[in-house]
């Protein structure tokens, strides 16, 4: 389980909501969460997220330069720190992926949680506290939302998982492929990462 807020973000200055909805907590937790931390509604449960380690920014960096690199379609973007409004199996799941790759001026607008309508991949790199969710209820969430390709890199397991084929709670198609391979990328993007540097 994640580290929760700092009590000092709790303690100054909030009003008592004392038998407040998790919705309404959750939005409370989002608007003083420190800069860097990410605040996640997965299935009714609330999770509050530190910023990244430099190595999964590494790993995130690397999977955006060759997106730009190899991408066939050259109006394809991509989004770091993108908050998803996805369907839950009884509410709405709000999550911010590592990465999400969609055409250009999918996101151009002021709201801050956007529908998954235009996404075509999203990206999770794991870390100790987030690993369990990024490999099960984020992987539920993404196929869900009929999200063509979730591409998950499993730091703690030396893999990465290429999900596509979206139906119902899941996807039809997983790869597995060791880090330091290469690893192919379905349609839309339909070129090989290759996960050496990582």
């Amino acid at each position: 389980m994640p580290p929760p807020v700092p009590e000092s973000v709790l303690s100054e200055g909030l009003p008592d909501r004392e038998g407040a909805s998790v919705r309404e907590t959750f939005e409370l937790f989002s608007a003083v969460a420190p800069k860097g931390w990410r605040v996640e509604l997965i299935e009714g449960e609330i999770y509050v997220v530190p910023p990244a380690n430099g190595e999964h920014e590494e790993i995130v960096t690397e999977v955006v330069e060759q997106v730009i690199a190899r991408r066939v379609d050259r109006e394809l973007r991509n989004f770091t720190g993108i908050g998803l409004s996805l369907p839950g199996a009884t509410d709405t799941v709000r999550v911010i992926p590592d990465l999400v790759i969609a055409p250009k001026g999918s996101f151009d607008d002021q709201r801050e949680w956007h529908a998954p309508d235009p996404v075509l991949l999203v990206t999770e790199v794991t870390s100790t506290s987030t690993a369990g969710r990024d490999r099960v209820e984020k992987s539920r969430a993404y196929a869900r939302a009929g999200i063509p390709v979730y591409l998950l890199i499993d730091r703690e397991a030396g893999e990465a998982v290429v999900c596509s084929g979206p139906s119902g709670d899941d996807f039809g198609h997983k790869s597995i492929h060791k880090l330091g391979t290469q690893v192919p990328l379905p349609a839309p993007l339909g070129f090989t990462l290759d996960t050496a540097e990582f």
